[in-house]
């Protein structure tokens, strides 16, 4: 395994480029005259950036698709006040060549340490069934790795490795406080209902190299897979209540909130309430965190460019304390 040669954070205007990077798009365009060319969105753990192959296209399209990890040859230059690659040469990268966290973002947090914390709020569970049917889910050796490892999402929120775990934590906290300020919530079902919220997602993506929806995900969704995989892990627990089973499923089809959301129900119980408003809270701060750093380098305005999901300008200024 090699190590990555450049990351993108480090390089400017004029730079000679010869490293690796993740082909994140891939299109094939012509110029005025008629002439082939290649844009290309390259990326690694510490950002994107576009780039073309003027010369050779024939020969250098088939060497490489989309979704490949590539070494590359070529300059930086800057095109409408951004930076972009003249790509000269094109290898594709062996797996053994390469180290997959170099190109995809990863969690800032420490992923032993969050799955630690994680398991923590596992032992407060004082219900049974709720305790057995979580441990079925997090001491299972495939579904951990695959929970420590997943995304939250492919790209508005938490939409990097560990991401689905930084995200259920968070929330789970959050409803740890929510139940002991709220006393007539059910804190076992709240937790239980935390941890599994988004459990659906280990499978809902594929993140090897690219971020992408997995054909499950894509037909039927984390919301139903979720309740899926409950209901297989349940069917193994003897006695296992049916009308709390009933709650748990209610909150996982619910918890986007509104059917524009994708949500097959709205939330009718308190638990299921509050998973809901969590869930919305922590996706939508992390969102808006990832959208204003992605703005930090143009420093000419405090103001991030319009934003289509918060439907506004978000502010990156400090928020004043006088």
């Amino acid at each position: 395994m090699k190590t990555k040669e450049t990351y993108l954070k480090d390089i400017r205007q004029g730079d000679k480029i010869a490293s690796s990077f993740l082909v994140a798009e891939k299109s094939m365009a012509y110029s005025q005259k008629g002439s082939p060319y290649l844009n290309v969105r390259l990326k690694d753990k510490t950002g994107e950036i576009d780039g073309k192959v003027w010369d050779n296209v024939p020969a250098l399209d088939p060497v490489f698709k989309k979704g490949d990890i590539i070494f590359i040859e070529g300059r930086t230059q800057t095109y409408r006040n951004a930076l972009q690659v003249s790509i000269i040469t094109i290898k594709k990268c062996t797996p053994e060549e390469i180290d997959p966290e170099d190109f995809l973002p990863v969690s800032r947090m420490d992923t032993d340490a969050m799955y630690k914390d994680l398991l923590v709020y596992l032992e407060k569970i004082s219900s049974q069934p709720l305790k057995d049917l979580l441990a079925a889910f997090f001491h299972d050796e495939k579904a951990s790795e695959l929970f420590r490892r997943a995304p939250a999402a492919k790209g508005f929120h938490h939409n990097y490795l560990g991401g689905l775990l930084e995200h259920t934590l968070s929330v789970v906290r959050l409803l740890d406080r929510a139940a002991d300020h709220y006393p007539q919530l059910n804190r076992d079902l709240l937790l239980a209902g935390g941890m599994l919220h988004d459990i659906g997602k280990i499978y809902e993506f594929s993140y090897d190299n690219l971020v992408e929806y997995s054909d499950e995900g894509r037909m039927i969704g984390h919301l139903v897979m979720g309740v899926e995989m409950i209901n297989k892990k349940i069917d193994n627990i003897p006695d296992f209540p049916p009308r709390l089973a009933l709650a748990l499923r209610h909150i996982i089809l619910s918890h986007h909130g509104e059917f524009e959301f994708g949500s097959p129900k709205r939330p009718k119980t308190l638990e299921a309430l509050v998973v809901h408003f969590m869930d919305d809270l922590d996706a939508k701060l992390n969102g808006f965190e990832i959208f204003v750093a992605a703005d930090a380098a143009n420093t000419e305005t405090e103001w991030t460019p319009f934003n289509r999901f918060f439907e506004r300008y978000l502010y990156k200024g400090k928020t004043p304390v006088d």
